[in-house]
């Protein structure tokens, strides 16, 4: 289903031409020509390809939501985030599940309890005017700590984890304390299913 999707969203997109300029296996920079089904005239266009990521909400039996504070190099700062990963392949919705429960133990040390669950609960486009980069949002409850603990990956840089209460996590998104669109839109997503509720 989430093949066919992608597939979906390059209909009646023709690509005149495209050329790399870079590429490490992470992030692509791409210069194309297209038609779009709203033109007849070709549009150029510089397209960053990244690779997709999954993001986590991972709540406790006691509702609390589990974050992660981690350093980010281009904004040159140290912020509260979920925990997310990119996808090395997409090749169906249970290697995202496999991920998803990989990266939640990896980066905050804690795992889905004996009768928990993972939840799809939706994609969305970080920022589609110069990237495809796609994130597939999941819900994980109930977690708990893992006896092994958390198992960060040597290019991270995670200097804190903690489990915050809804209306917590809320102040903090109200107070710019929480900036980054992963944590953002998984947030909106848990609102909008009626997951969790947010006081006015």
């Amino acid at each position: 289903m989430l093949i066919c999707a992608v597939e979906s969203l390059r209909r009646d997109w023709q690509v005149i031409s495209s050329t790399t300029e870079f590429d490490d296996g992470h992030v692509a920079v791409l210069r194309e020509k297209l038609l779009t089904p709203s033109r007849e005239t070709e549009r150029s266009w510089t397209t960053v390809r990244r690779k997709p990521a999954v993001v986590i909400a991972a709540m406790t039996a006691q509702q609390k939501l589990v974050l992660i504070r981690q350093e980010r190099i281009p904004i040159r700062a140290t912020i509260w985030e979920m925990p997310a990963g990119q996808v090395d392949e997409l090749c169906n919705s249970q290697s995202l599940k496999e991920v998803a429960v990989r990266e939640l133990r990896e980066e905050t040390g804690y795992e889905l309890a004996p009768h928990g669950s993972l939840e799809f609960l939706g994609d969305f486009f970080s920022s589609p005017g110069f990237t495809d980069e796609r994130a597939f949002l999941f819900l994980a409850r109930p977690v708990e700590p893992s006896a092994a603990g958390h198992a960060h990956h040597e290019s991270e840089a995670i200097v804190d984890c903690r489990e915050v209460p809804v209306r917590e996590l809320q102040r903090m998104i109200a107070a710019d304390e929480v900036r980054d669109a992963n944590t953002l839109a998984a947030f909106a997503r848990l609102c909008a299913r009626g997951i969790i509720s947010i006081e006015a």
